[in-house]
């Protein structure tokens, strides 16, 4: 089982959030000495630890630099109204990722996964993949965006998982190709430039402008 490390002052977001993970199978412990943050760290040895930016005494920066003079944990720091310069901060004092307050659980539980997954391996795959706050859930081929749920026909979602699952990366046509019609080697490369065009549409459709970029001659990619 993993352990999260919360980091947070307010005692209702704190608790809200140990219910959600205990639910989704994680061992989450809130700091209680705000005052002390590494020595609770060092304590309770967490897989991951949630980083809120405001807290007493010290903010969130401190705290991830004081972390990362110990340890390569993960380390997800959250603030309300989160702009780009809050997010280039996080990231330059050894964050690995940002999420925005109040908490959307989906997109939390997308984030912890992917931080979890890359620091441990292919034991932790995902439920879900995120992607500017748009959510795609592997159990059931559905996506969803603002509280919108998109239904996603076979195809609509193995582009979307494919590419991200690669993002930040461009994805050939070809291997978009092989991932969409892995059996049939005769089909028209037009035939996946119609599929990415139906599903941009869709997309769009629910506020996702410009998700899918094209790379011309190349590929597709989403970053």
């Amino acid at each position: 089982m993993y352990k999260i490390l919360i980091v947070e002052d307010d005692p209702m977001i704190a608790l809200a959030a140990q219910k959600y993970m205990r639910s989704w199978g994680y061992e989450p412990k809130s700091v209680k000495d705000f005052k002390n943050v590494t020595g609770e760290y060092t304590a309770f040895e967490p897989h991951l630890v949630l980083m809120n930016i405001s807290l007493p005494y010290y903010d969130g920066y401190h705290w991830c630099m004081k972390l990362r003079e110990l340890s390569e944990v993960p380390i997800l720091l959250a603030a309300s109204g989160a702009d780009k310069l809050s997010v280039m901060r996080a990231l330059s004092v050894g964050g690995d990722d940002f999420v925005s307050k109040p908490f959307d659980w989906n997109v939390l539980l997308a984030k912890i996964q992917e931080l979890l997954r890359r620091a441990y391996g292919s034991d932790t795959e995902p439920h879900m993949l995120e992607h500017r706050g748009a959510l795609l859930n592997l159990a059931n081929a559905t996506l969803t965006y603002d509280g919108k749920k998109m239904e996603l026909t076979r195809n609509d979602f193995r582009i979307l998982q494919t590419l991200m699952e690669n993002k930040g990366t461009v994805v050939t046509r070809e291997a978009l190709m092989a991932k969409l019609w892995e059996t049939d080697s005769s089909v028209d490369e037009n035939t996946l430039t119609v599929n990415v065009t139906r599903l941009r549409r869709k997309l769009e459709a629910t506020g996702l402008l410009g998700f899918i970029r094209t790379k011309k001659g190349v590929g597709y990619m989403v970053e």
